[in-house]
Parts: structure tokens; sequence; C-alpha cells
């Protein structure tokens, strides 16, 4: 008879197991045969008595490069002519990281120009104002 519990490894809706082990386990989930996206972790787990436990866990697969876009949201109503930003840009791999196209540039928000807008005119307005109590 067994003292240790079985565990089987599914990916997905595989019928297959990607792995079954002796507890305890230390396994490594290879995401790189995975395509991006949303996935799901089945682990069955089985004790020697022959009882079953389930654990579902999903996750979400993002090896591929990165993509950002700018100037529209999710979900967003649009009409006309919408400009977009795109840049997709990839991580290397573990041991190096790309810094080359690593950084989405994005349009400055609109408070940064009335911020930016407000500060010269109250340095204009506070200019203004000290000469001409300097004159008087």
């Amino acid at each position: 008879m067994k003292d240790h519990s079985t565990v089987f490894i599914f990916i997905d809706d595989d019928t297959t197991p990607a792995a079954a082990l002796q507890t305890p386990v230390q396994f490594k989930l290879d995401t790189n045969k995975l395509t991006d996206g949303i996935h799901t972790l089945k682990i069955v787990s089985k004790d020697p008595a022959g009882k079953e436990g389930i654990r579902v866990i999903p996750f979400e697969v993002r090896n591929g490069p990165a993509v950002a876009v700018e100037g529209i949201k999710e979900n967003a109503v649009v009409d006309g002519i919408v400009p977009l930003m795109i840049n997709a840009y990839g991580k290397g791999d573990q041991q190096s990281f790309i810094i080359t196209g690593s950084e989405t540039p994005q349009s400055i928000p609109f408070w940064i120009y009335v911020l930016i807008i407000s500060f010269g005119a109250w340095a204009m307005y506070y200019l203004i104002t000290s000469v001409a109590v300097k004159l008087v």
C-alpha cells in the first residue's frame, strides 16, 4: 500500500494529465508551450485510501510581446477618425532584458497643459505686480 498521495496535473480541458506525480511535488509549468490567453490548471489528488480532491486554478499566459495601445479604451464608443498609437515589445528571455522599444511613449495629459498655463499666468501676474510696486 502506498503512503503518499498522487497528484494528476491537467492543463485546460486535456483528458490526459500533463504529469502524474507522488507527493510532495515540485513541478515546473512551462508556459512557453501554451498560447497566450486564459488557461486553467486542474490538480486532481488521490490519497492512499482512494479519496479524490480537485483544485482548479485559472491563470493567464502572456509570453508574446506586450501590446500597448493609446487612443482608445476597451468598450469605448468612438466616432470619426480615431488616432491610435500602438507599440509592441518583447521582454526577451529570463537571462536578458531587451530595453529597446520596451517603453511606450504616451501623450501628455490635458491637466498638465492646464497646470503649465496656470503657472505661466501666475508668474506673469507676479512679475507685473512686483514691477508696479517698485515703480510706485
